[in-house]
């Protein structure tokens, strides 16, 4: 078959664009109001136990002033005492119920939360990830999702209950005696102001907290994954100190959070303590005049501070808010994101393998073009290799093959059938992938195996393990196929984390098998004896080899070289 010449030069270089939107400041409030709509029956039932549990609350300083009004009589009606106490018993039934209620509402968020945001995750192109840090994309997870739940639970629902609180407190003020009930109600807006400005930093600090804390977070996770490379070049002190100066960073940013909050917590008991002492004064004023009872001055006392914790509360709602709203805008940055382009509809069931590569032209965002007019053919059970040098664009192919990526002009077919045509899990399930760096799993050598297939039996995973002469070497492993590897295969040698990949491509038994220097970790007689064994097996298949080695390249029915983004085929001898 003749490969097509490619014509260079004769287009201007392509280039990606890209035009999202970004979330205006008003987005992450609608996000956070659409998190309501699935828990609103259960949010609304837990505000209503939250109201009741407020109203037995108003009426605890009205026993107190009754109880106290007996006490001067001399004598406590047991009536009043077992009312009370059944009071105290209703309250005590109230917050169980609405502390069960609120931490299932909070442990359903993190779960429905976390769930659509890592299926999102999943769902967006290679690439995306390829330009993030780990550690920052699992802070979404790990931080943000927590941050929406505890604002719906700790800030959100309890509001309207918190205001009614205030809101009866300061009626009952004002009943029991109207001047000072008007000068408590005209000094909270004072303390409400006062509180803002004091917390108006806490967005912008916990933000920065948030970035340098999943940048921490992800230095660990990379260092931790390359360790053998800091421990052979002796860098683990520098790595320290990097992570050291990293941590620094976040420490000093929850420093000035800490302090800011430490601040509020003595203003607060101050103001609060100043309030109490001036209901004290002006109430003692009241009694000495004859104005006011001593039953009502400690009722009037009594709401007075019942009044201090739903004001504190509700003058740190603007800093819970604005951090809510920081964590909604990153998550909703991510969900915003474009999933994988996945339109195509068709399913195809018997798959022969003939693959076609029609002027494919790709180029990778800020780079020159990888193909401009990219023109292959392989026929169905052909075992084509690709070579040439490190960044011609080998692995490129197989991204394309795969749709990992999709080509700015031209097209891919399959069977003669456009691939964007075809759903992605269609596609894909008829293409068995294995590549130099291995991905396996901490689990075991049965189960890395079996991920190629849903259900394999054990014989159908030894059989895939004995086809990748894998077999033996697990055979010895300590609990055999059971064997637990460890992160990404650490207690295997490149070699045999090879064959597991391997064995796990051919279980899945695919109509396409990619080969991206799969042998690279093979010794010689391991490579001859796979070439053996394999020769038959591969033959039933088209096969897409991307490797360097003789005898690899010996399964070829051709050998092309990728140079500059053209293809030109060459003798196996070479």
């Amino acid at each position: 078959m003749a490969i097509a010449p490619q014509h260079r030069g004769s287009k201007q270089p392509l280039a990606l664009t890209t035009d999202m939107q970004q979330p205006n400041a008003h987005d992450d409030l609608r996000f956070l109001r659409s998190q309501l709509a699935p828990y609103h029956r259960i949010m609304v039932l837990a505000i209503l136990l939250m109201l009741a549990e407020s109203v037995v609350s108003l009426s605890m300083p009205w026993f107190a002033g009754r109880v106290a009004q007996a006490l001067l009589a001399g004598h406590i009606p047991d009536g009043l005492l077992l009312a009370w106490l059944g009071v105290l018993a209703v309250q005590c039934v109230f917050s169980f119920a609405d502390g069960v209620m609120l931490g299932g509402i909070g442990l359903q968020v993190i779960a429905d939360l976390g769930t659509r945001v890592y299926d999102h995750l999943q769902a967006l192109p290679l690439r995306w990830h390829q330009d993030r840090r780990r550690g920052a994309v699992l802070a979404l997870l790990s931080n943000d999702v927590w941050r929406i739940s505890g604002f719906m639970t700790e800030t959100l629902v309890p509001l309207l209950p918190l205001l009614f609180i205030c809101a009866g407190a300061l009626i009952m003020l004002l009943r029991i005696d109207a001047r000072i009930g008007l000068a408590i109600a005209a000094a909270i807006p004072l303390f409400v102001i006062a509180l803002r400005l004091l917390t108006r930093q806490l967005r912008p600090l916990a933000d920065a907290s948030i970035r340098e804390d999943a940048l921490k977070t992800a230095i660990a996770e990379q260092n931790l994954a390359t360790l053998p490379i800091i421990k052979a070049y002796t860098r683990e002190d520098d790595e320290s100190a990097r992570y050291a100066t990293q941590s620094r960073k976040v420490r000093e940013l929850e420093m000035r959070q800490l302090r800011l909050s430490a601040l509020l917590s003595p203003v607060v008991r101050w103001v609060m303590s100043a309030a109490v002492l001036l209901l004290l004064w002006l109430g003692g004023r009241g009694v000495a005049a004859g104005t006011l009872s001593t039953p009502n001055l400690v009722s009037l006392l009594l709401y007075g501070m019942l009044l201090t914790q739903p004001v504190s509360q509700l003058a740190n709602v603007y800093g819970r808010v604005q951090t809510a709203r920081g964590s909604a805008r990153r998550l909703m940055e991510v969900l915003d994101e474009p999933a994988e382009a996945d339109s195509g509809g068709r399913e195809l069931v018997d798959v022969r393998g003939e693959i076609a590569f029609e002027s494919v032209a790709y180029i990778y965002p800020g780079r020159v073009a990888v193909f401009e007019a990219l023109d292959l053919c392989i026929r169905a059970g052909e075992t084509v290799a690709i070579t040439g040098h490190n960044g011609a664009g080998k692995s490129t192919l197989m991204h394309l093959l795969m749709r990992f990526v999709d080509p700015q002009s031209g097209r891919i077919t399959l069977d003669g059938v456009d691939l964007r045509e075809l759903s992605l899990r269609n596609l894909r399930s008829h293409i068995g992938l294995v590549t130099q760096h291995v991905l396996l799993f901490n689990a075991s050598v049965a189960h890395n195996i079996g991920y190629g297939r849903l259900r394999a039996t054990a014989e159908q995973i030894e059989q895939a393990a004995r086809a990748a002469r894998a077999h033996e070497f697990i055979a010895r492993l300590p609990q055999g196929y059971d064997t637990v590897i460890g992160d990404e295969g650490v207690r295997l040698s490149g070699g045999q984390k090879q064959r597991i990949a391997l064995a796990r491509a051919l279980l899945k038994d695919p109509a396409i098998l990619i080969l991206d220097e799969a042998t690279a970790m093979f010794d010689p007689d391991g490579e001859r004896d796979f070439i053996t064994e394999c020769h038959e097996l591969l033959s039933r298949r088209t096969v897409l080899m991307i490797t360097h080695r003789p005898a690899s390249l010996a399964l070829a029915d051709r050998v092309l070289r990728l140079e500059s983004g053209c293809l030109a085929e060459i003798t196996k001898s070479l």
